[in-house]
């Protein structure tokens, strides 16, 4: 299922690919477009990981984003320039290639199983075999997902793109394999996870990357980078967990279960709604609301407004809550959802939040098969991303890093194909995520 951003990341490619062996050496960036804030990072490809070595932050105005996704590109792009001007003056250096988040609503990933009934069982399986089981995943997840998102528009049809895919997990008649190629058997299903955008969406970011003069090497769904940040490259990776983005305007969901992306669910309560709380509560301005409730989590708000911001900002932490157990419901294939809970993200550090999730009797609701464990996701806790300017040091900037993790998995996805790599590498390659 080839779409017009492979165009653009064969480009970004060939022009990371001109820089190896020359002084200087090959850099990709990533750009976290946030509701609140755009972050970039600028990272050095050294073997096989990226070194950090520009951040950027520039904060969007009110207007500039809606939901997770750009309402206004002009003032975007300006904002993105602010931060890559940040980010390249540590750096020293700019780059070209670069991977862009994509965040909202209407961006579906899920994980679908298709089981296949061979012709002749006898017959050893071909990799073209399972390429063409793959296009199957495919095509019937872009109809799950178009349909998705036409009944939450009132039936209006809206072009959709996939922008990222996952192989989660192969059996041949009921037994788990890692490369079924040479196997016999009758019954192959495959579970793959898929996650479409609007093409709306996507073209804006487009247009950001262009005005930027950048060249786009993918475009990534910001769960499925917050996933793959902690999954890294293992083919054997077991990892549960539940990871939770909590960012200006959105609050992202992905759910891994034994290595794999079961599925990525997003909606629209983030930070920003919290301060419309304190707004609408406390009759002030919105810049007034930020500063009360960033005061409160630093115990710098004045003292005979504490109850009243608690009490605006508990509402809405109900209502947030509400949207997780929602999106959790989801998951009704899995047996017992995973039991650590991993945050990140601006929005995260409210201490609101994570106490509801601590302290709430919410996840009796869902299937848990014990009360779920709150942390945060640590930049030390990225695979294959490190952070030589000392800078990074919370979950802040983890969805960024995240968004390297996918660059460095393209560039690698891309090349040129070793003997021996797994049947998941070949497959991720067919896959072109």
């Amino acid at each position: 299922m080839l779409n017009r951003l492979e165009g653009l990341k064969d480009k970004a490619l060939k022009q990371v690919k001109s820089r190896t062996g020359k002084k200087g050496g090959r850099y990709i960036v990533a750009l976290d477009i946030g509701t609140e804030n755009v972050k970039a990072l600028i990272g050095k490809l050294v073997d096989d990981e990226v070194e950090i070595v520009g951040v950027g932050r520039a904060h969007q105005g009110l207007q500039d984003m809606q939901a997770g996704a750009i309402a206004d590109i002009a003032a975007v792009t300006a904002n993105c320039n602010k931060a890559l001007a940040e980010a390249e003056k540590q750096a020293g250096v700019s780059a070209r290639a670069v991977v862009i988040g994509i965040a909202g609503e209407l961006v579906k990933g899920t994980t679908i199983s298709v089981r296949v009934q061979r012709k002749d069982p006898k017959k050893a399986l071909e990799i073209t075999e399972v390429e063409r089981i793959v296009e199957l995943v495919q095509k019937r997840a872009f109809e799950k997902a178009k349909q998705q998102i036409a009944d939450e528009l009132g039936g209006k049809d809206v072009e959709i793109q996939l922008v990222n895919s996952a192989l989660v997990r192969m059996e041949i008649d009921g037994y788990e394999i890692t490369n079924p190629v040479g196997f016999q058997g009758k019954e192959i299903t495959v579970q793959l996870y898929t996650a479409f955008a609007p093409m709306i969406h996507i073209g804006a970011l487009e247009q950001v990357a262009t005005q930027l003069d950048m060249d786009l090497l993918a475009v990534a769904a910001e769960p499925f980078a917050v996933a793959r940040s902690v999954i890294g490259d293992a083919d054997d990776s077991t990892m549960s967990a539940i990871l939770m983005d909590v960012g200006g305007g959105t609050t992202d969901i992905a759910v891994l279960n034994e290595g794999g992306v079961q599925g990525t669910q997003m909606f629209g309560i983030g930070g920003r709604a919290f301060t419309r709380s304190i707004v609408k509560d406390l009759d002030v301005g919105f810049a007034e609301a930020e500063k009360l409730k960033l005061g409160l989590g630093e115990g710098s708000a004045p003292h005979q407004l504490t109850d009243k911001l608690v009490g605006a900002l508990e509402k809405t932490t109900r209502v947030w809550r509400s949207g997780i157990e929602l999106a959790l419901s989801e998951y009704s294939n899995l047996e017992h959802l995973p039991h650590n809970i991993l945050l990140c993200g601006g929005g995260a550090s409210l201490e609101l939040l994570t106490r509801e999730l601590e302290s709430a009797e919410w996840y009796r609701k869902l299937p848990f098969a014990r009360k779920p464990a709150i942390h945060f996701i640590q930049p030390e806790a990225v695979i294959g991303i490190k952070d030589s300017t000392d800078t990074l040091e919370d979950h802040t900037f983890v969805t960024a890093m995240g968004l390297l993790r996918v660059g460095l998995d393209t560039i690698a996805q891309n090349g040129d194909a070793a003997t021996d790599e797994s049947i998941q590498s070949r497959i991720n390659r067919m896959l072109r995520i």
